[in-house]
């Protein structure tokens, strides 16, 4: 394997670092000893912060050399994925990100406020507390207690292993059976993949009309696109564009279709137990793309993915789009005030 083929740019590095749940911090302190810690950690002005006690154990990596690190792990792929018999080809697909540096104390009140406010901001996102200021007296004298220490990277290193030492038709079988598995995050896995050996052929299951590209799992990148669309629908007249950024990425499943450019051309969700019932939600495809299959490649994908394909019965609610859920056996059940149309499907 070469190297090269996994190394993740600084800043996809640093970005893993900053978002990762929890950081690790590895050092030797003045006596020799080895130090391993967990850390919440964050970014400001460039350095990894974090917060400890004043005469805790940290505070005798003052000065030393250490070592940040974070890893997430995507997929665990067994070796049967490739191999009927044996054990060898097992392996997990990861990223991870280290950062060298040496720990020093910040003594500024203000930046040290200004990183426990972003400890705050970080992890307590709801807000609902009184912002943190170097000359609030409720918090001045914590400020000045309290260790915050940071570390300036001096050098970072990034892998991530998605199968990008494989060959093309070993990373479409390994897509279609991350698929297949539909583990909870083998979706997502799908598209790290597909991202990192972009000369893979489309697997079958994302099969899209020309010009359209299918997302199996849509993260944060696609939110603003996805509401911009779904904004003006008629079902979402009294619906804010707020609800809707947090009731995507809430679903069992979210698929979106993009263009060339990235633009997201169309979206669609659902949720389920994956077992009696599945309800389809903000199915809609933007004015101009239209007529040109990317509906029917949405829908089709939704009823396949892992969180909706065990479900016995699939509904929905529409009043003008039937045509385009009748071929996967919708049928459509009258209503005087929201027609619905259901699948029903055989028990696994």
């Amino acid at each position: 394997m070469r190297r090269e083929m996994f190394r993740m740019s600084d800043d996809e590095a640093l970005a893993l670092l900053a978002r990762a749940p929890f950081v690790h911090l590895a050092g030797v302190d003045e006596e020799g000893s080895p130090v391993l810690r967990a850390l919440h950690v964050v970014v400001v002005d460039g350095a990894l912060c974090f917060h400890a006690s004043p005469a805790g154990e940290k505070t005798t990596l003052l000065g030393r050399p250490v070592v940040l690190c974070a890893e997430e792990v995507i997929a665990e792929v067994p070796s049967y994925f490739s191999d009927a018999e044996r054990a060898c080809p097992a392996t997990t697909l990861y990223r991870s990100a280290q950062v060298h540096g040496v720990v020093t104390a910040v003594d500024d009140v203000e930046t040290k406020a200004r990183v426990l406010q972003e400890i705050m901001r970080r992890y307590q996102p709801e807000g609902l507390h009184r912002p943190i200021t170097h000359d609030d007296p409720m918090y001045a004298a914590a400020v000045r207690g309290l260790l915050v220490a940071r570390v300036v990277p001096t050098a970072v290193d990034g892998k991530a292993k998605l199968a990008q030492n494989k060959k093309a038709e070993e990373v479409g079988a390994l897509l279609e059976r991350l698929w297949q598995r539909g583990a909870a995050g083998d979706a997502r896995a799908v598209q790290l993949v597909r991202a990192a050996n972009p000369s893979t052929t489309t697997p079958a299951f994302l099969a899209a009309p020309p010009g359209a590209t299918l997302i199996c799992a849509c993260d944060h990148r696609h939110v603003d696109g996805a509401v911009a669309l779904l904004a003006s629908a008629y079902w979402n007249t009294t619906v804010s564009s707020a609800a809707l950024a947090t009731a995507l990425p809430a679903s069992s499943a979210w698929v979106a279709a993009v263009d060339d450019a990235g633009t997201v051309i169309g979206t669609a969700r659902a949720l389920s137990d994956n077992a009696k019932w599945a309800t389809f939600y903000d199915v809609v495809v933007a004015e101009t793309w239209r007529g040109h299959g990317v509906g029917s490649a949405l829908v089709r994908l939704l009823l396949d993915h892992p969180a909706v394909r065990g479900a016995e019965r699939v509904t929905l609610r529409t009043r003008d789009a039937q045509r385009v859920y009748a071929p996967f056996g919708f049928i459509e059940r009258p209503s005087s005030t929201h027609p619905e149309m259901v699948l029903r499907r055989s028990a696994a």
